[in-house]
Order: structure tokens, then sequence, then C-alpha cells
């Protein structure tokens, strides 16, 4: 048996984004079908509830944009989810490109104008920290690596 893949939540349809939609990825889904799924949201998990105003990645702190320092809450979100993933012996996360939490390569530069540059986000840098290989929804579907 394979193990379990950990997946960013919004990507199985769970309205969890911080604008309070999902990110659904219905071609992604169906190409996992036959894995068993830890479904995690580490935002959520620290805390902070849906909706809510949007946040990036600024150094070494993550902030809304009116300047709410909101690190803590995807440090706890992001460790509580580590520990699940590591609890259920998983190796592969799938996780939401570009997110503050989830980005996996690309993430936006802390100053809201949808500018990306080369990161991750805090829940990719503590899953890579843990040794977990790590990859984007998009880089999943265009077979960079799976």
């Amino acid at each position: 048996m394979t193990a379990p893949v950990l997946i960013s939540a919004c990507l199985l349809g769970e309205a969890c984004r911080y604008d309070g939609k999902s990110s659904e990825q219905t071609e992604l889904i169906d190409r996992i079908r036959d894995k068993q799924l830890i479904s995690v949201c580490p935002e959520v998990e620290g805390g902070l509830p849906t909706p809510r105003p949007p946040a990036e990645v600024k150094g070494d702190q993550v902030l809304r944009e009116n300047g709410v320092d909101v690190t803590s809450q995807f440090i706890k979100g992001s460790e509580f989810c580590r520990d699940k993933g590591i609890s259920e012996k998983v190796t592969l996360a799938i996780l939401k490109s570009r997110s503050p939490a989830c980005g996996c390569g690309q993430i936006y530069n802390g100053s809201f104008t949808k500018t990306l540059v080369e990161g991750d986000g805090i829940f990719t840098q503590t899953l890579k920290a843990a040794g977990f290989e790590c990859v984007s929804d998009e880089d999943f579907l265009n077979d960079k690596g799976h």
C-alpha cells in the first residue's frame, strides 16, 4: 500500500480559502482518486476564520494588507498539519500554488500587488524542513516529477 498524500483542503473543494471559497481542482482529484488523502488547511488549523483578510509573506512574517501580523497563526497551523502528516506516515504533499501557507516555489511578495517571487509558504517551509516532498497543484498537474 502506498503512503497517504497530504493535500490542501481547498483543492478538494473545501471552502476554506481567505475569500470563503475553494480552489477545487477536479482534474487533480480524478488523478489521485486511488490514493488515501489527508486533507489539511494550516490557516484554519492555526485559528484563522473563513473568510478572512488576505495575507502575504514578507520576509519572515505573514502580514495582512493593513499590517496585522498573523505569523503565529500560520506557524501554529503549519506545525499542527505537519504533525498530522508525520503521524499518518505521509511522504508527499500536494499544495495550493502561491498561497502564503501552501505556496510551493512561488508566493506573492507581500506588496499586495499580485507580484510573484521565488519562495515557499510557511506550511511548505515547515514540511520541507521535516523531509516531506512538496509539489504545487499546478506542477503536479503538469507532471513535473509526478
